[in-house]
Order: C-alpha cells, then sequence, then structure tokens
C-alpha cells in the first residue's frame, strides 16, 4: 500500500508553490485583517512631546514639597506660552505638553490650593511625566512585513500620523462544490437530497483569512457540468473544491482537473478526518480539492488551504497556530493516521482543558459546530490519557 503524506509534508509541498500577490495601497480604516508588505517606520516620535500622564500641577521637583505661587496653565492642545520658574507651579491636564523648566507634576489629589498658590506634596525627578519618545521614536519600527493587522496595530499607525499602508492584495479564491444530491438551503429536499453547506462553510472560513470569495454555483456528478464550473473557479488565484475527489464512480474532480491541465502535487493525506484531499497548481493558481464530508472539509481547510491564503499575502507565520492545552479523557489513538478531535475548551486554572464532543463522525457538521478546538491526537498505539498535554486549534 502507498504510504500517505503527513500533515507536516503535505503542508510544505502547498507554501512551497504558493508566490504572494502584488502590493496595493490601503487607507487604515480597510487595512484590519490585511497583512502589512512593507515594515512601517514611524516618523515621529510617540508622544512628540514631554507630556502630563495625569492632572495636576507642572512643578521643579526640587521645590517640593511647599507652597507654590500659580503660574500660566497648560492644557491638551493648549500648551503654556511660559516656563516654570523655581517657585512656580502650572496647572496641567492629562495629555499637556510639561512647561519648560518643569520636570515633574504633582497629581491634583496632592495639592491643595487658594489666593494664587497651592500646596503641593513631594514629588520626583520626572514623575508623571510621559516622556517624548517614550513609546517610540521616530525610525523605529511600528509594525513589521508579513504581521496581520489588527485594530491594535491600525491605532498605533493612526497615532504617528499614517493614513494608509502597503498591503499585499488579498486572494481572489472560487469556491466549487460538487454532487447531484445538493440543494440550495430553502429549497425543498426530494428523496436522497442534502442541503449545500460546505460553500457557505469554506466561505466563512476563507472570508476570515483574508480572501475575496466567489462561490460558484454547484455541480452535478456530470463530466462536462464539472469540467465547465472547474474551468470558471480556475480563473482564480486559489480553487477550492468540496466533494468528487475520492475513487467513486461519481468522483470526477480530479479527472477534469488533470484534463484543465492541473498539475496534481499530492492527493491523500494521514489525517482523520480527511484523507482524500488533492492539492495541486495550474501556472499561479493553487487548487484544493477537500473531500464532500463537511468536517472534512472544514479540517482540510485549517491544515492546507488557510495556510495558503494567509502565505499569498506575505504573512510570516501562516500557520496553523497551534495552542497548548491538555486532554480531560483520554483519547484512542489511531495507528496509521493523525487525528483532529472536535472538542470544547475550559479554563482550568491556568490550563485549557479540552473535552472531546461526542459524535465523531466526518458528515457531523451539526455536533461539530458545538465545538470551539480541534485537537491534534498524533498517530500511534493505544491512547492518549486524560491529563496529556496536547496541541489544538480555536474554532
Amino acid at each position: 500500500m502507498e504510504a500517505l503524506l503527513g500533515i507536516d509534508e503535505a503542508r510544505t509541498l502547498v507554501l512551497a508553490r504558493v508566490q504572494p500577490l502584488e502590493h496595493e495601497e490601503v487607507a487604515l480604516a480597510s487595512a484590519p485583517g490585511r497583512v502589512l508588505a512593507e515594515t512601517v517606520l514611524a516618523p515621529i516620535d510617540l508622544p512628540p512631546f514631554d507630556s502630563s500622564a495625569m492632572d495636576g500641577f507642572a512643578v521643579r521637583a526640587a521645590d517640593t514639597p511647599g507652597r507654590l505661587r500659580v503660574v500660566e496653565p497648560s492644557a491638551a492642545g493648549r500648551p503654556s506660552g511660559a516656563g516654570v520658574e523655581t517657585g512656580e507651579a502650572a496647572p496641567i491636564s492629562t495629555g499637556a505638553v510639561v512647561p519648560p523648566g518643569a520636570d515633574a507634576v504633582v497629581p491634583v489629589e496632592r495639592t491643595s490650593s487658594g489666593n494664587g498658590s497651592v500646596q503641593v506634596e513631594h514629588v520626583g525627578e520626572t514623575d508623571n511625566i510621559r516622556p517624548r519618545g517614550g513609546d517610540i521614536r521616530a525610525g523605529d519600527p511600528v509594525a513589521e512585513a508579513g504581521v496581520r493587522l489588527t485594530s491594535w496595530t491600525v491605532g498605533a499607525l493612526a497615532a504617528v500620523g499614517l493614513t494608509a499602508v502597503r498591503c499585499t492584495r488579498r486572494p481572489r479564491v472560487a469556491v466549487l462544490a460538487t454532487g447531484s444530491e445538493l440543494r440550495a438551503p430553502g429549497e425543498p429536499l426530494a428523496a436522497g437530497q442534502i442541503y449545500e453547506s460546505n460553500s457557505v462553510l469554506l466561505a466563512a472560513q476563507l472570508a476570515e483569512a483574508g480572501a475575496v470569495v466567489t462561490r460558484l454555483d454547484p455541480v452535478a456528478d456530470d463530466e462536462a457540468d464539472t469540467r465547465r464550473g472547474l474551468e470558471q473557479g480556475l480563473a482564480a488565484d486559489v480553487l477550492v473544491t468540496s466533494g468528487g475527489v475520492s475513487v467513486g464512480n461519481h468522483d470526477l474532480v480530479r479527472g477534469s482537473l488533470a484534463s484543465l491541465g492541473v498539475e496534481e502535487l499530492f492527493w491523500r493525506v494521514a489525517v482523520r478526518p480527511g484523507k482524500p484531499v488533492a492539492f495541486g497548481v495550474r501556472g499561479s493558481t493553487l487548487v484544493f480539492g477537500l473531500p464532500g464530508n463537511p468536517v472534512s472539509s472544514l479540517v482540510g481547510f485549517e491544515l492546507f488551504v488557510r495556510p495558503a491564503v494567509l502565505a499569498l499575502q506575505g504573512a510570516t507565520e501562516p500557520g496553523p497556530r497551534w495552542q497548548p492545552g491538555r486532554l480531560a479523557v483520554s483519547v484512542h489513538r489511531s495507528r496509521e493516521r493523525d487525528q483532529l478531535v472536535r472538542a470544547r475548551r475550559r479554563l482550568e486554572g491556568d490550563v485549557v482543558e479540552l473535552e472531546p464532543v461526542a459524535g465523531d463522525e466526518s458528515h457531523m457538521i451539526a455536533r461539530a459546530s458545538r465545538a470551539d478546538a480541534l485537537v491534534l491526537v498524533p498517530r500511534g498505539e493505544g491512547e492518549l490519557a486524560a491529563g496529556a498535554a496536547a496541541r489544538y486549534l480555536a474554532g
């Protein structure tokens, strides 16, 4: 029997065929979720001046404690036009420029004022002052190339005055479900028919990964129909199919792809569920043939498609991003294949405990929806005991 590829071997073959897409300018408001194409350097110091960390009085630390004469205030956006001399205190608000001569801020709750003067408690030099460049210096990197931008990153980029950044173009991905038994949700079902859900599932996963998704009309188990759908999908950067990649009489996808010039690089991986996954290329288009069982399709996407879509966008760490946890119960291992077990997470102290959900068949998408993790159970003999360390993908 032909040896099956391992998960890591298969993913290496996929990523070896990925060429990051071209770059484009993206407005900062549209940038969350995009992958940065170039490292961004801060054009200014942040903060751009010494500023107060709280409301109070800007003083010379050597004058404290004591009673000081109140001088011109410094408010946020309206800095004082005068400095602070010996024996003086300037009212100051949070975020305001520290006046020249002042080297500390006394919080307002540690003062009492009246008749043009203020009694202040002791402070040390630089107390309650945010120094210029204390967050970042001009010329230092704000965000590195290959980072997927979050709301936090975008906030930092805005704080240094940027309005747009260079990002890698989002991949165009076509999704094609195959099978004569498929009907669109909302239509009446005849005998032997089921609702088509895989393209909805895959489109949602692809959108999360940053792709621009086109769901093609499902095709029946007919060679001409299958070929037409595949040919349409091959115009995208990535084509993801669902169903028709096994060895039955109605499994037409692999043969049709070959007739359309797709070079198949592997078929079948030592994983459960999702063994009959296929991967190929035509020119720069990546082609993934995922199994028709919904959970097999979900697993194949997380292991192979999501990393490829992120790598196309220039992500330096396309994943999968395994996280540490421990098993809540023992799990039987498969001798020949690694398994991805659906589980629910719960926090026990500072450890994520993983409780497998009931029903592990690859068609059980309703039961799978109760899970929020895929736990990797490496192939081997016997069981992994309750309490054993495990790695998982968050759902």
